[in-house]
């Protein structure tokens, strides 16, 4: 009860509203074409003082509040929109209403100021908050289903990857000492650790995906895209959204959104979401279900606006997952090269273990280490923006954590082969950013900072190999001595490593206009970066051994390893755009530019070749792109959005993680391959017909390929090659295909929505669908015929009842026919050739109900 007081308490405390003022707005309503909107509403929002434009569109409200406030104005056939005031003048004013049968334009902030989608030259998709509001069950990696260019791919938050065009981040598990090459900023601050994509959204306005190079614009080089997430700002006029969702499988999912002044130049924003779902992988062995949800997050934002020319934001957030989960499971079996007695159908068979099911869609397993997956993650930002001349300088200051501890079952089985597998780690990054945007005369403006970012990952963990491990590790065919009890059971290695990584840069983006349609957009950035590495770790535990033959085994398996690496280095890059902008219908742009990712440093483990570490591996080369885009925005007519984009990039020393087979590689080890190539054609399109039905269809075609990599590792089924009794680890794979891509995916959808005005004003009825499709993929760094992800489509609906203000409901499904698919496929640890699947949820449907007042 002392909880809920304190909540009723805030709640009142928000909704309150300072001092009254005495003034007047006087105003025009105008229709998009300049004709006069009679008879409009209009309120301040958040209270009960409105009043009604007369036959000439003209009205005069009296203003019962201290600026800023909004205004909300609503006509029959039109849509309801908000107008901030930030001061209140005598001089008349004009707003203008879109018509309810036109399609609304977008405002980005991709270039660091506000502008309307069409005119930015810049491949950029947006999701808006109110198709996020009214998806259902939506994070962040549901915006994959939404953007066919981008790729995202999570076997546990830890190991969560970001790619744009194919592009970014390798496909496979996470390497600390490699930056990502796709930006993820929330409300102008990067978040370093991709962990953040598994998180629940609240609050979001919109999200903007950046395709292509984007150092010249953005605080952290990101050398395929950004993505950059908008939060809904503090607000002067109160505001409570409250939302329960529930559906099959126990989900629950509540949110709640408190917004209003706290005094007269002090506004305040406290959001809440807890997510709650049984697990949909049954684990027979503990008579439990795994791959459940269980998270928890909060964000609370403060806005001091002491002037017009002052805005201050302090913001704080926190969420805390801890599932059981996430878990894989076995997907089947490659035949491997070497001697049968090596095969993991004859090693099961000879420890008298089966399967619990040999299909992956039963969705059963009897693995026999726990399943953990706590993942916490939080920090604070201050965000001042300050008017000065034709511009605004802005300083994003920020501190990050992220704390992971988990436990996974690496051998994917019941067997305890391995037992143990818990690396925790934890991560801090302090940045600040500092720029200044705007308008430098009528024919230039641009933006210009500096930027610097600081982080460390900290990582102590322990390995441990059990009981059934000696059968996997059999390389001999002398089995009495492998049978040796006790021979591997509690042996393991304990590791204690840490990477140090500091980024500073200053970066330039102009807009030249020259003449009345033609604009050049100049773009320049000097980076530097420096990574320090420390990496222990020490082979112990089990029985004391002293045979030479059987420690031999042991250290075949775990051995001790110790190295420390660091480098410092700096690089230029740049890019131009053309762009071409006679009216409103067309927006023709090329750019040429030029990218870098810095090198990479393993800080997981290097792997073992001829019983020695492979140090050439400790560094590799630094990334760098470059990149050719055309294409052009179009409006060809009223109501229809119609863009096009094609690409091309040529990348040398491709930065790959490689997940290998050797389980003394926590997380894989990285490569490079000399050369890759992406290129493509991508179709963005939207188109409203009449009042009630809007269309949205997009598609991309990508072809990623190794231009050459002639020091591959080997595919799952070449595990064991020898060429003339010679062992052979690596396989030039030059000309095929990059993993993780599919030549073609599409998203498509539609609403139809009609007026319930019997209910009340500004509601509607509505019935939508989208589908989402992707073709094969390879899932592993080198392709393998075992590794393939056969392509799928998923169909997602929703049909309900939406107000502006007050209640709405509606019901809705994902994955509607029940598709059965792979979000990914990894080999397991041992060399056996056992393979173990993320599969993608099966149907989920539920009903969410909203409240905003």
């Amino acid at each position: 009860m002392k909880l809920l007081s304190r909540i009723f308490t805030l709640i009142l405390l928000i909704t309150s509203t300072a001092a009254f003022a005495q003034n007047s707005i006087t105003a025009v309503v105008k229709d998009s074409k300049g004709k006069p909107v009679p008879h409009a509403s209009v309120i301040i929002r958040g209270t009960s003082n409105g009043t009604a434009a007369d036959e000439n569109g003209q009205f005069t409200l009296k203003v019962t509040v201290d600026a800023p406030f909004y205004i909300r104005i609503s006509s029959v056939g039109f849509k309801p929109q908000d107008f901030q005031i930030i001061s209140v003048q005598n001089a008349p004013a004009e707003f203008e209403l879109v018509s309810d049968d036109q399609l609304q334009e977008i405002v980005v902030v991709s270039r660091r100021r506000q502008e309307v989608l069409q005119d930015v030259p810049i491949a950029i998709s947006v999701v808006g908050g109110n198709q996020i509001d009214k998806a259902g069950a939506f994070n962040v990696n549901r915006v994959k289903e939404l953007v066919p260019s981008l790729q995202l791919y999570s076997s546990n938050p830890r190991n969560t990857g970001i790619n744009i065009r194919g592009i970014g981040s390798p496909f496979g598990l996470t390497n600390d000492g490699l930056d990502p090459g796709v930006g993820f900023y929330v409300d102008g601050v990067y978040y370093a650790r991709p962990a953040a994509a598994t998180l629940d959204f609240v609050d979001i306005e919109n999200i903007e995906v950046l395709r292509g190079p984007q150092g010249t614009l953005f605080g952290k080089n990101t050398s395929s895209g950004a993505i950059n997430i908008t939060t809904r700002k503090a607000s002067f006029t109160p505001g409570v959204t409250l939302e329960s969702s529930f559906g099959n499988y126990g989900y629950i999912q509540t949110k709640a959104s408190v917004t209003g002044p706290l005094a007269k130049t002090l506004a305040a924003r406290i959001s809440f979401s807890g997510t709650q779902r049984n697990g949909l992988i049954q684990n027979i062995a503990k008579q439990e279900a795994v791959n459940d949800i269980n998270n928890l997050g909060a964000h609370a934002q403060f806005l001091w606006q002491p002037s017009d020319r002052t805005t201050i934001t302090l913001s704080g957030d926190i969420a805390d997952q801890k599932p059981n989960g996430y878990v894989q499971v076995y997907a089947g079996t490659a035949p491997t090269l070497r001697a049968p007695y090596r095969q993991f159908n004859n090693i099961i068979a000879d420890l008298g273990y089966k399967l619990p099911s040999t299909n992956p869609f039963d969705r059963i397993i009897d693995q026999d280490t726990p399943a953990k997956s706590g993942n916490q993650l939080g920090g604070v930002s201050l965000n001042a923006d300050f008017k000065i001349g034709p511009g605004t300088l802005t300083s994003t200051t920020a501190w990050r954590y992220w704390n992971w501890d988990p436990s996974t079952d690496r051998d994917f089985t019941g067997l305890p082969v391995l037992t143990k597998s818990q690396n925790p780690s934890k991560h801090h990054q302090t940045s600040e950013e500092i720029r200044y945007a705007g308008d430098i005369n009528d024919k230039l403006s641009g933006v210009v900072g500096l930027y610097f970012l600081d982080q460390k990952v900290t990582t102590t963990g322990r390995e441990e190999a059990g009981a059934a491990e000696w059968r996997f590790a059999q390389s001999t065919t002398n089995t009495a001595q492998w049978k040796t009890p006790g021979l591997f059971e509690g042996y393991g290695i304990s590791t204690n490593s840490w990477i140090k990584a500091q980024t500073a840069a200053a970066f330039a983006n102009l807009d030249w206009k020259i003449g009345d349609a033609f604009h050049i957009n100049p773009g320049v950035r000097f980076n530097y970066d420096k990574k320090d590495v420390y990496y222990n770790r020490v082979a112990n535990g089990g029985i004391t051994i002293t045979d030479p033959a059987l420690l031999a085994f042991r250290n075949a398996l775990y051995s001790s390893q110790f190295y420390t690496t660091n480098f410092d280095e700096k690089n230029l890059t740049y890019q131009v755009t053309a762009s071409y902008r006679p009216n409103k219908t067309l927006n023709a742009f090329a750019t040429y530019s030029t990218s870098y990712k810095p090198s990479g440093v393993n800080v997981a483990g290097l792997p073992t070749i001829n019983n020695a570490p492979a140090l050439n591996l400790a560094v590799i080369s630094p990334e760098k792109t470059k990149h050719i885009e055309f294409g052009a925005k179009t409006n060809p007519v009223d109501n229809l959005t119609l863009n096009i984009t094609f690409h091309n990039s040529d990348i040398k020393d491709y930065q790959t993680n490689v997940q290998s087979p050797d389980p003394g590689v926590n997380r894989g080890y990285l490569a490079t391959a000399e050369k890759v190539n992406v290129k493509g054609a991508e179709l963005d399109a939207s188109y409203r017909a009449g009042r009630n039905f809007t269309f949205y269809a997009s598609g991309a075609y990508t072809d990623a390929k190794y231009v050459k990599f002639t020091n591959a590792p080997l595919p799952l089924e070449q595990t064991g090659l020898t060429v003339n009794g010679t062992s052979i680890y690596f396989k030039d794979i030059s000309g095929s295909q990059l993993p993780g891509v599919s030549k073609w995916t599409t998203s498509a959808g539609g609403e139809f929505s009609t007026d319930a005005k019997f209910v009340s004003e500004n509601t509607k009825f509505f019935v939508g669908v989208d589908d989402y499709f992707r073709s094969r993929f390879s899932s592993s760094p080198t392709p393998s015929q075992y590794l393939n992800i056969a392509g799928y489509t998923l169909v997602n609906a929703r049909l309900g009842y939406r107000a502006v203000k007050g209640f709405s409901a509606y019901i809705w499904s994902r994955n509607l026919f029940n598709q059965n698919y792979f979000e990914q496929l990894l080999p397991a640890t041992g060399n056996a050739g056992q393979y173990a699947g993320v599969l993608g949820d099966q149907r989920t449907f539920g009903i969410t109900l909203r409240y905003v007042l």
